[in-house]
């Protein structure tokens, strides 16, 4: 019994780690971390963007990576985890997507600009939004899973490119992570904070959406089965 309950327990202490690294992550950010000396208090919004652009990289390359499993196996498994991770991955496409103009509008003066990274990552979110449309459609139309899944190997492809947008197509995105004396003492240990937060916020969010989507294929599973049965079957008992 216990080997069958302990994993129960372990989700919800997960969560609860997540939610205390994000308020810990908060308190750093707001009250621990100095004011960046041209930027002010907008250059806060980098303790949210990278790591949310990290659990984006993240969360892409397990779907792409689990969509070819699917393809090679078959196995629902691997589909279902393969949707989860899509699904978080839009999320956090989403946050950074938000995030970016904002902190755009602080340092260059515009809202949106056709740089390198911002544009690989708009590219990125309408992939995973396509890639969400097709697997809302597979749950009526089975066989388009395979092309969902096809897009998502495809999509991961974005990933190298975002990352290397700035080096190789001499972007104007800052890259104070790999600058030297980029950040200060304090300005790092609150980027390692929060950057374990929300990695930490990632796996929760794949672990419970993985959940979600085997519950739900479940129900249809028997739901099928059930409109499958004669009228007049005994149900046991």
């Amino acid at each position: 019994m216990s080997q069958k309950t302990s994993p129960g327990f372990l989700w919800p202490l997960l969560a609860v780690v997540a939610g205390a690294g994000v308020v810990t992550a908060l308190g750093f950010i707001w009250f621990y971390a100095p004011e960046e000396r041209i930027l002010g208090v907008s250059q806060k919004i980098f303790y949210f963007h990278v790591p949310s652009a990290f659990g984006m990289y993240f969360a892409t390359g397990l779907c792409a990576l689990s969509s070819a499993v699917f393809l090679v196996t078959r196995k629902d498994k691997a589909d279902a985890l393969a949707a989860a991770s899509g699904s978080v991955a839009l999320v956090f496409c989403i946050v950074v997507l938000v995030t970016g103009p904002i902190w755009a509008r602080a340092a260059w003066g515009v809202w949106w600009t056709w740089e390198p990274r911002l544009t690989s990552v708009m590219v990125l979110g309408l992939v995973l939004f396509a890639y969400a449309v097709l697997r809302k459609a597979s749950e009526r139309t089975p066989g388009l899973a395979r092309f969902a899944a096809a897009l998502a190997v495809l999509g991961a492809v974005d990933i190298p490119i975002i990352h290397l947008a700035v080096r190789k197509w001499r972007g104007n995105h800052p890259t104070v992570i790999y600058k030297s004396g980029g950040l200060t003492p304090e300005m790092g240990l609150t980027f390692g904070i929060s950057l374990a937060a929300f990695t930490v916020l990632v796996v929760v969010l794949l672990a419970l959406r993985y959940r979600v989507e085997v519950s739900r294929r479940e129900v249809a599973r028997l739901a099928a089965a059930q409109a499958l049965r004669p009228d007049g079957a005994a149900t046991g008992g």
